[in-house]
């Protein structure tokens, strides 16, 4: 049998695994941070690194920006079979900004130490980025196709939503997914440790977002007179009520999946009904329970105040933020929820928001995505999961594209994976990036 019918042959995959590792390494150093407003350096200087490693090996790109230096990539790999839907790989080449101070190392310099490789967006995603480049490439130099035409698309802005990216991309340029019908991108694959077992969790759901203000209107005036029409009044207890606020337990069909899973491996009861088992549950997943705890209700948290320019004046106006996430399906209940908390002196205005996704849990990528790992990993389980932030696969969703989060990591059980997500010292195990390699070059190759 020749090595194109065994697209993990030893004499194959080495040099992609290889080649990840600098691919990842030289994303790391270029400093894309997006801190919402357009002041950052943009993604265009990776975009267009990213262009190059594709266009090298032969494949033709489509290179636009949203706006000056918001540039994204995309290109279509020719499938084995054409004439079946295509699947869309992509990433987010953008990161949110990092205090280099607070950095053990600097952030944009893509050390490698202990055999983790080190800096802002490792795990979200550069890490993913570069495993997608490193198969593709290895697999056009060695003329083997994927099972089915596959879109690849790295975009920018994912980190303040999209909207100058895969939003951008989807309104404007939606003949380059022509065909395609699922889609594949981050925070999944991952692996945790759960009675003894590695299991890992495959990204099948996502909450949805509303970035909101509130805004407050009274009357100005002299800080030495009583005033009960003050703004900063009405704002602060529309804040503290709605932190306040216990949103009730609600889980979907994804989660219940995922604790039930999580009930078989640890011996722990399941009843959906008592929320004492479900913390247990939860807990049970460790620090990745930072990212499932955050799934069973919905959630609004105050990010951000603004009011007044002087000690003794009360402002006319005063204004907050709220980072809500509602549950698929939730988003008008939990908006009535927040209009009634915030009391008739606060109005609500919609910053961005963007709708929550609940994905099949069975089907024929999803067995696919489960037969790559257990290849790699025989003695490993997979588990479906909800994430309780977002991904560009919202934006994907506009076309009809049904995504999963599916990154492949095996991770040592003593990382704090989740807490590297927009976190200091962020980082990733050079093990884990070639273990990512092996596992998709498998995915794309049954597809």
């Amino acid at each position: 049998m020749t090595s194109q019918h065994v697209p993990a042959a030893p004499s194959v995959v080495p040099q992609a695994e290889d080649e990840v590792v600098t691919i990842c390494r030289e994303l790391l150093r270029i400093d894309t941070s997006n801190y919402g407003d357009g002041s950052g350096p943009g993604e265009r200087t990776a975009a267009e690194y990213v262009q190059g490693l594709l266009e090298e090996v032969g494949l033709e790109t489509t290179f636009f920006e949203s706006a000056p230096r918001r540039a994204s990539v995309v290109a279509r790999l020719e499938g084995a079979d054409p004439t079946r839907p295509a699947l869309v790989l992509h990433g987010h080449t953008d990161v949110v900004p990092a205090h280099a101070p607070d950095w053990t190392v600097d952030p944009f310099s893509g050390e490698e130490i202990d055999g983790m490789l080190w800096g802002r967006g490792a795990v979200d995603m550069k890490d993913m980025d570069a495993m997608i480049l490193a198969v593709v490439r290895q697999m056009v130099r060695e003329g083997r196709k994927p099972a089915r035409d596959v879109v690849l698309a790295f975009f920018a802005d994912e980190e303040a939503g999209g909207p100058l990216g895969a939003g951008w991309a989807v309104d404007n340029r939606p003949e380059l997914f022509e065909g395609a019908t699922e889609a594949i991108s981050e925070v999944g694959g991952f692996s945790v440790e759960l009675g003894g077992r590695r299991a890992y969790l495959l990204q099948t759901a996502e909450k949805g977002l509303g970035w909101l203000r509130l805004v407050a209107d009274g009357r100005a005036g002299h800080g030495s007179q009583i005033n009960p029409d003050n703004a900063v009044a009405h704002l602060a207890g529309a804040v503290a009520r709605i932190a306040a606020h216990p949103w009730p337990l609600t889980l979907t069909p994804t989660v219940q999946a995922l604790l039930r899973g999580v009930a078989d491996l640890t011996g722990l009861r399941y009843d959906v009904e008592d929320p004492h088992v479900i913390d247990e549950l939860v807990a049970a997943l460790g620090s990745t329970s930072r990212f499932v705890g955050a799934t069973l209700r919905n959630t609004a948290t105050p990010t951000q105040l603004d009011a007044g320019y002087k000690a003794n004046v009360v402002p006319g106006t005063a204004t907050a933020v709220l980072d809500t996430r509602f549950l698929p399906a939730e988003r008008d209940s939990m908006r009535a929820v927040l209009e009634d908390l915030a009391g008739p002196h606060v109005r609500i205005e919609t910053i961005h928001e963007d709708i929550g996704l609940e994905a099949p849990i069975t089907g024929a990528l999803v067995d696919r995505m489960v037969d790559a790992v257990l290849a790699e990993d025989p003695g490993a389980v997979v588990l479906p999961y909800m994430l309780s932030a977002g991904t560009d696969n919202k934006s994907l969703a506009r076309l009809g594209i049904t995504g999963y989060g599916f990154a492949p990591l095996q991770l040592p059980p003593e990382l704090d994976f989740a807490g590297m997500f927009h976190g200091v010292d962020e980082r990733v195990p050079v093990s884990a990036l070639r273990f990512g390699v092996r596992v998709l070059d498998r995915l794309l190759a049954q597809g």
